[in-house]
């Protein structure tokens, strides 16, 4: 497994915990100053608002970066929704759904100061009015997956047996069964979220890094370089092996 000569750092669902991707943010930087690397590069797996506190000051915290190393943000689903109900307040994913408590749409709108209340076309027209141009701009640049050498990164997954160019944009923000239960070799590592796990899931073709912040488990980070991971935990980096792939061969053919 390779990364071009890059070191990664690959962040879980953050879903507007501010506090816990601070201290993610903290470690990264105390990180690369007792090992410094000059090609570091901090990948965030999407799914930076709902459910969450403080949606507003996550996506704040990612335009005004400041961390020696490149940043990288990918779309997850919660932020695709936001995005939808702003253009389409009547669209059924939107009215019906990004608004209800379950998906966290109104705590999204709560921390832009907008009342979570009335007619969709109105609040869609508050929340239009109250959310910074350069908050959109970033939800509206945000890429559906990125490549690191042998590693893939989405938010969702990706459907078995099409390559990356032909995935359906859908499916990188959205799929679970058919990505989660397969064995094939994606032709890379794949690194995502989405699905909320106790810990961080290894298997040989993939490594779902969302933990549950927002449900009072940890935000994960996960350090990849040289053909080693590591989880990036409070009290330093923990060692992560991948498992052999069906019938014993390496997490991947190269």
């Amino acid at each position: 497994m390779h990364t071009d000569g890059r070191r990664i750092y690959a962040i879980g669902d953050i879903h507007g915990c501010l506090a816990d991707l601070a201290a993610i943010h903290h470690r990264i930087r105390a990180d690369l100053a007792a090992d410094p690397h000059d090609r570091a590069v901090v990948v965030h797996v999407g799914d930076y608002v709902d459910r969450g506190p403080d949606s507003r000051g996550v996506i704040e915290a990612l335009i005004g970066w400041d961390l020696p190393a490149e940043r990288i943000c990918l779309m997850g689903n919660h932020d695709d929704l936001m995005l939808k109900f702003l253009d389409q307040p009547h669209g059924m994913w939107c009215r019906f759904h990004w608004l209800d408590e379950a998906l966290g749409g109104r705590a999204t709108l709560a921390s832009y100061g907008v009342a979570p209340g009335g007619d969709p076309d109105a609040l869609a027209a508050a929340a239009r009015a109250a959310i910074p141009a350069r908050h959109l701009e970033f939800l509206r640049g945000l890429a559906r997956s990125h490549r690191i050498g042998d590693f893939i990164f989405v938010h969702a997954g990706l459907r078995p047996g099409r390559a990356l160019e032909d995935q359906d944009p859908e499916d990188l923000i959205w799929i679970r069964g058919e990505f989660l239960d397969s064995d094939a070799d994606h032709g890379g590592i794949v690194v995502h979220g989405h699905t909320p796990a106790a810990r961080i899931e290894l298997r040989h073709n993939r490594i779902n890094i969302d933990t549950g912040c927002v449900f009072g488990r940890s935000l994960s980070c996960i350090r990849i370089e040289g053909g080693r991971i590591w989880a990036l935990e409070a009290d330093g980096l923990r060692p992560l092996r991948l498992p052999p792939g069906p019938r014993g061969r390496p997490p991947l053919r190269r």
